[in-house]
């Protein structure tokens, strides 16, 4: 290899490159689509890191208001099941639902569209791995819509997968994580996207406080959340469950519910 060559090479990987933990590791992709506006790429590693905003202290779990659909209250998993209708592999442990990893995704058997959903959550309190190793889980609007779920205290990953994002799309407007074990809370009012004959009439929109602090602010989605792609918008429901994901880390939720808008 050419000196020049050599340098290039290095020059690439210094940028594509960081040090997590004493360990090396990619930071997000340089070969995904552009997302709208030309500026970043899907999952992009040099997409500014939001700022980090301590949030208050973790409280207790907050009751349910008089008109919601109450998900899961910390006693079993009756309100959930597999996307294919079997009964939900997910253990209860202390209270909490905890994700059994291999053991697949959970979807509400309740259907919402314009939904308030108020979800409590906790990534593992030994943390292991890296990026999108630590706790990753997600919720999921209509089964498609993804809030991001990770561990992101003191642990970077591409901006668009952090904890708060919309997964592929959005970064949080700031990283308001708590650390591993302690229970954080989102609260999301989502407004569902419109079809008629076959045809998106108006997209989702999203509004995202994580511990209370506003991470996403009714930004628009550009189609379903995907990795590594562009997200596309294809007719569904007016109403689909609500998906908690398999990502292989034992995260685990609390004290879900649900308030219809529509």
């Amino acid at each position: 290899m050419t000196l020049q060559k050599i340098v290039c090479a290095n020059l690439f990987a210094s940028i594509v490159v960081v040090t997590l933990a004493g360990q090396s590791a990619q930071l997000g992709y340089s070969d995904t689509p552009m997302l709208p506006g030309g500026k970043w790429h899907v999952h992009d590693g040099m997409r500014p890191q939001p700022t980090i905003v301590t949030p208050g202290p973790a409280g207790e779990p907050v009751p349910a208001p008089a008109d919601a659909v109450v998900l899961f209250d910390g006693r079993d998993v009756s309100k959930w099941q597999t996307p294919d209708g079997k009964l939900a592999g997910w253990r209860v442990v202390n209270g909490a639902m905890v994700v059994q990893p291999m053991s697949g995704d959970i979807v509400s058997k309740d259907t919402f569209g314009d939904v308030q959903l108020h979800v409590e959550w906790a990534t593992p309190d030994k943390p292991e791995g890296n990026g999108q190793e630590r706790g990753n889980s997600g919720v999921f609007l209509m089964e498609r819509y993804e809030v991001q779920v990770l561990d992101s205290f003191k642990n970077q990953t591409y901006p668009d997968g952090q904890a708060g994002a919309i997964y592929g799309q959005f970064p949080p407007l700031v990283n308001a994580s708590r650390g591993p074990g302690v229970w954080q809370t989102y609260d999301i009012v989502f407004i569902a996207p419109r079809f008629a004959d076959g045809k998106l009439v108006s997209p989702a929109r999203a509004t995202v406080f994580h511990n209370n602090v506003l991470v996403q602010h009714d930004v628009t989605l550009i189609g379903q959340t995907v990795h590594r792609a562009l997200g596309t918008y294809e007719p569904h429901a007016d109403r689909l469950p609500i998906k908690l994901q398999d990502h292989g880390n034992p995260t685990k939720f609390r004290n879900i519910w649900a308030r219809r808008l529509q």
